[in-house]
């Protein structure tokens, strides 16, 4: 089902623009009550009983960023006018949301947040009563459900700070107590949701933990640090000669790690040591790994060569654990930090992520840099393209031909991948191949092809 406001990761754009305001936020937590709603009465229907009047309590986690608060409120208003109890969570990592929507019995689960991007930006993340972020299909009702603008006045929000140490304590189980003493780990929040969880599970275990963009004052979040700016993270290692460095993103969904040499290990990296380790103990559920088409042709080498199997998925981690239930495994993720440990959490968790790397470094007694030799890339470049639109890619013949004519030289030896960036009017270009050079020249003969069919900014 087509949408309009919903891309790969929630409703996401500049804050005070045209997609995230208050009005729009109110209207847009209102459908969803109104999905929800339907929700219930099918699932009434289908046990043959009467549909439920109430709809119940509804959590609503945030960010750092200052527009957030706002936004909290006009959630809460639109929530409450169309029958739902809001309870705000505060400042809370997005995999602890979710999981506080599962643990509670609450309804539904919202996340004020635009992820890695920048302050100016925010947006809205669903996750349903499972705790699983929703379906196209749920979203695209959701948006048929949008209606005026909501005019019931505000009112006090009810507060839970509950899930905060609740996620606290489930991170703090991972390991066995004191697990990381006399290691040295740099942190880096992104001055995000993570700031006051991701830092006091890593010292409750004996680490000494060195902090980067720690100090969240509204307008910094990710600005020159967190997954999408490693570079402070890896100097730190290599400065302060650490045992490896963690960054998350803005919200805490996502983790990049830094080996104790200053190199930075990708989703791939990171998802190629849990899942090579996991089949060494067989622990590996249905020996599969899910990833997307995103991710280096590297993975598969490495996974089918330790005896297991791997299965791709569009892009986006809701696509991922779709995928993960469909095949019954427990364990996917992206190559940008989005790491899914389903017998653990319900959606992409940073700290989680973190956590279980460092359980394999315990396990095995090797530093990261040797763990991440499972793994031997392709070479592989990207670009992204800012256009005015997202014209239909089907009509752009340039584009279209110059995909076919190097699907054809690459064969089995690479591939090309061209889509749209779901939260952003970005062309994405990636290229893999044999050599350097053959990439190279893909990506040239793409950019030059996307800039004769579109209109590239």
């Amino acid at each position: 089902m087509k949408r309009s406001y919903f891309g790969t990761d929630g409703v996401r754009g500049p804050y005070g623009g045209p997609l995230i305001n208050e009005e729009f936020a109110a209207r847009l937590a209102a459908a969803a009550v109104a999905w929800l709603r339907g929700l219930g009465e099918r699932r009434q229907t289908d046990r043959g009983s009467q549909p439920a009047t109430g709809v119940g309590r509804v959590l609503i986690g945030r960010d750092t960023r200052s527009s957030g608060v706002a936004l909290e409120a006009a959630v809460a208003r639109g929530l409450r006018a169309a029958g739902a109890e809001p309870v705000s969570l505060g400042v809370l990592p997005t995999p602890a949301v979710a999981r506080a929507v599962r643990s509670s019995g609450a309804r539904l689960g919202l996340v004020i947040t635009a992820s890695h991007n920048p302050a100016s930006d925010n947006g809205i993340k669903f996750f349903g009563p499972d705790g699983a972020k929703l379906t196209d299909e749920d979203e695209a009702i959701i948006e048929g459900h949008l209606g005026e603008a909501v005019r019931l006045p505000g009112a006090p929000l009810a507060v839970d700070e509950g899930a905060a140490a609740e996620y606290i304590a489930m991170a703090q189980a991972m390991l066995a107590p004191q697990a990381l003493a006399g290691w040295r780990i740099v942190l880096d929040t992104a001055n995000g949701s993570t700031c006051a969880t991701s830092p006091v599970v890593l010292r409750s275990y004996g680490a000494e933990v060195l902090a980067l963009g720690a100090a969240p004052d509204g307008i910094n979040i990710n600005a020159g640090v967190g997954s999408e700016h490693p570079e402070q993270l890896a100097a730190m290692v290599r400065t302060m000669g650490a045992n490896l460095g963690i960054a998350h993103d803005g919200d805490g969904d996502r983790c990049l790690l830094c080996d104790e040499r200053g190199a930075v290990l990708d989703g791939d990296e990171i998802l190629t040591i849990l899942a090579t380790h996991a089949l060494q103990q067989h622990r590996l559920r249905n020996k599969t790994l899910v990833i997307t088409v995103q991710s280096n042709l590297g993975v598969d080498a490495a996974i089918t060569a330790a005896g297991g199997r791997v299965l791709r998925t569009a892009v986006g981690d809701r696509y991922v654990i779709e995928g993960m239930c469909a095949a019954g495994a427990t364990m996917g993720g992206e190559s940008s930090g989005h790491i899914i440990c389903a017998d653990i959490s319900p959606t992409g968790d940073g700290l989680v992520a973190a956590l279980k790397v460092i359980e394999v470094m315990l396990a095995t007694g090797r530093p990261l840099s040797e763990l991440r030799g499972c793994l031997r890339k392709y070479p592989q470049l990207t670009a992204a393209l800012q256009v005015r639109e997202k014209r239909d890619l089907k009509l752009c013949p340039e584009l279209a031909a110059t995909i076919a004519a190097l699907e054809r030289e690459c064969g089995e030896a690479g591939r090309v991948l061209v889509r749209y960036s779901g939260t952003e009017t970005r062309l994405r270009l990636l290229a893999e191949g044999p050599t350097d050079t053959v990439v190279q020249s893909a990506i040239r003969r793409l950019t030059a092809a996307a800039r004769r069919d579109l209109e590239v900014l």
